[in-house]
């Protein structure tokens, strides 16, 4: 077999870019400038008989080869037996119906002789009644998108003191279809309920959800049994650990074509989560990055042309939704999103976006400089902005002598900041959104602020550990730095910054990172691609100090106050991620001998955070976001849900225009061309404040 080597929100209109603390890295989506986390992609547009459904010879090949790859490769092995029988079974179901809204009790309890079976059902390639399971989902969703459909002929009255209950992942599965039936009567009156809301017109509303449901029981009838397959591989290796994860034939050429398509778009990430198209990351150099109209956790419920009529795309397969955003270069794309933190049910709102190619300059490494004011002494900081780890490797290959790299950038950079206008106290590097790219380049990079030495240890699944070192005495720069890191910077950041880190080379400010510390390979599992390939974790990053940048990730010397419920946020919210390891320290030499001590640092910063108007109301509204993101159940009396959409928006105006009057803009200026005030980007000044007090002690 072959191989291949894969190594807030708006608040006010632009504080995504203040905080930058959204773009969140997610390794394993497929970039084309839209992204797919999906697991089904439809091959045409015709139902799929029942009696088709079944495995097929190259399933059971399949099986075998992947139980094999898992068994003697993945860096984390796991014993197939009932225990991990009853985590693949839990999982497929939950695939199938995460908010346990289809599947009954009298389901589970018939298939409940199966959850110890399914270990039985991978090393015998028996699948069957993996097959016979999906066979009944798709029933139940026949009926219940045919119950909904009926519902709309009634009329719904919205003075009844009821709520429904929308997010059902922690609920009991329903006894009865009495039960049932309740359950799906509020869901399309809280349908109906939302679309009155956005002013839908009542012919049109009902237009809306008929064609709504008729394609959410359309889009099951025409799934195949590749895609069933692939449903039931996948809950097997989430059930081992996250970044694995198998492609079907079909899955492997989407992967390949939206990889050849990775630099056109509109520079987004999407993912679908329950029956919507979730924003999961926002590309540097895109258009939605550009636009700054887009973020992250935005919901995608409609999409259309400029001159076209949105389409409702809520229950959409995802394949189908990135089909239709994706377009020619120059054209214009609509969409209808709900902002992650308006209240459930608000009125989506329509931007609209025109499809352009990845800016790479914009991706590229860029320079600025932020001053501080510190025990009334006034320093320049030069920043290099630093979005991705970068390498041009068929420029290099070729001898280019001007090929693009990360290094050659940053090196540049430094030597421009530290030469012109007088030159610069200190140098910050901000990582913030920064989810990786070429270990080579982190490597490097790390090297020119550092004589040789090692920068991070990788140890595969067969516990040999092998160093990735710097052999070039020469440093670029020597003078005091910064790391700025968020809760987005992941894998190549973490590796960079844990390196200056250990060294004692510089501070680390921010928030906790993203702490994804593993190396996934991608293998076909035959030479003609009949049974698609497989994503395998096969190695693990430690730093040279020996501790694992994986799950804890890298923990700022002086830590920003900026996340909430950081426990649950990148790696340590994720099932099955491996845990937090350590291997014995490579020898390495200190950049000044001793290690630092930030505590003082760390009192200053907290001192200012305390008395800062703004950062206090960046915090309210985190919690705003939390809040909305925790929400399970919503009123289905109409008074009262206009009410609570009105409180919310005027509490946000509110915050809005504190926060404007905290950088000394007055009301007038919230008028000015295109809405937009250039805010100060508050967490960058933060880190030139930190490091100005580090200075000041020296």
């Amino acid at each position: 077999m072959s191989v291949k080597h894969c190594t807030t929100k708006a608040f006010p209109a632009n504080s995504q870019r203040v905080l930058r603390a959204g773009r969140l890295f997610v390794h394993a989506l497929v970039f084309i400038a839209i992204a797919s986390c999906s697991v089904v992609g439809l091959s045409d547009n015709r139902n799929v008989a029942v009696d088709t459904l079944g495995p097929t010879p190259e399933h059971r090949e399949a099986t075998a080869a992947i139980l094999q790859l898992m068994q003697r490769y993945h860096y984390k092995r796991v014993a197939v037996d009932d225990e991990l029988s009853e985590q693949i079974f839990d999982r497929f179901i939950e695939a199938l119906d995460p908010q346990k809204s289809f599947f009954q009790a009298s389901d589970m309890e018939e298939f409940d002789d199966l959850r110890g079976k399914f270990d039985d059902a991978l090393r015998n390639a028996r699948l069957q009644p993996v097959f016979d399971i999906f066979k009944r989902y798709r029933l139940r969703v026949e009926e219940r998108a045919a119950f909904a459909r009926d519902l709309l002929k009634s009329e719904f009255d919205f003075t009844i003191d009821e709520s429904y209950t929308f997010n059902r992942e922690d609920a009991s599965w329903l006894q009865t279809k009495k039960a049932m039936d309740e359950l799906w009567r509020k869901r399309v009156k809280s349908d109906v309920l939302n679309l009155r809301l956005a002013d839908v017109d009542a012919e049109q509303l009902v237009k809306t959800l008929d064609a709504r449901y008729e394609r959410m029981s359309r889009r099951i009838s025409q799934l195949k049994p590749n895609d069933v397959f692939q449903f039931f591989v996948n809950a097997y290796t989430l059930s081992v650990e996250p970044h694995t994860s198998y492609f079907s034939p079909r899955g492997s050429e989407d992967f390949k074509i939206r990889m050849s398509l990775s630099l056109e778009g509109i520079g987004a990430a999407l993912q679908t989560e329950n029956e919507h198209t979730v924003v999961r990351r926002i590309i540097a150099g895109g258009p939605a990055a550009m636009s700054e109209q887009l973020s992250v956790d935005d919901r995608i419920v409609g999409v259309g042309g400029e001159n076209e009529e949105i389409v409702d795309v809520v229950s959409w397969p995802l394949a189908d939704v990135v089909d239709l955003i994706r377009g020619p270069k120059g054209s214009t794309v609509r969409l209808k999103i709900l902002s992650d933190n308006a209240p459930v049910g608000s009125p989506p709102k329509v931007i609209s976006l025109v499809r352009d190619k990845i800016k790479l300059e914009e991706q590229a490494a860029k320079r600025s400089v932020v001053e501080a004011s510190v025990g009334g002494k006034t320093r320049r900081f030069g920043v290099i902005d630093l979005p991705t780890f970068y390498l041009d490797t068929a420029g290099r290959a070729q001898g280019l002598p001007d090929y693009r790299s990360t290094t050659r950038d940053v090196q540049r950079l430094l030597g421009e900041l530290t030469t012109e206008d007088g030159g610069v106290d200190g140098v910050i590097i901000d990582l913030r959104g920064n989810g990786g790219g070429s270990l080579v380049e982190a490597t490097q990079l790390t090297g020119i602020f550092i004589e040789s030495g090692p920068i991070v240890q990788i140890r595969d699944s067969g516990g040999r550990v092998q160093l990735e070192e710097d052999k070039d005495p020469a440093v670029a720069y020597d003078g005091p730095l910064a790391v700025l890191v968020d809760r987005g910077s992941a894998s190549a950041s973490e590796i960079f910054a844990a390196a200056i880190q250990d060294y004692g080379r510089g501070v680390v400010v921010g928030e906790p990172t993203f702490g994804k510390g593993t190396v996934q390979n991608v293998v076909p599992l035959d030479r003609e691609g009949l049974l698609g390939q497989l994503k395998v974790t096969i190695a693990q990053f430690f730093r040279v100090s020996g501790d694992g940048t994986q799950h804890r990730g890298v923990v700022p010397d002086v830590l920003f106050p900026t996340t909430l419920d950081s426990d649950a946020q990148g790696e340590r919210g994720l099932d099955n991620a491996l845990p937090w390891a350590a291997v014995p320290a490579a020898k390495f030499s200190s950049w000044t001998g001793t290690e630092p001590d930030y505590a003082r640092a760390q009192v200053q910063h907290d001192a200012r955070y305390g008395a800062s108007k703004s950062f206090k109301l960046l915090i309210e509204e985190l919690k705003t976001q939390r809040d909305s993101r925790a929400q399970r159940d919503v009123s289905l009396v109409e008074s009262v849900r206009r009410l609570e959409i009105d409180e919310r928006r005027a509490d946000r105006d509110e915050r809005e225009e504190l926060y404007r009057k905290a950088f000394g803009f007055s009301t007038s200026d919230s008028d000015t061309e295109n809405g937009e005030e250039e805010f100060p980007d508050i967490i960058l000044e933060e880190a030139a404040n930190v490091l100005s007090d580090i200075l000041a002690e020296r």
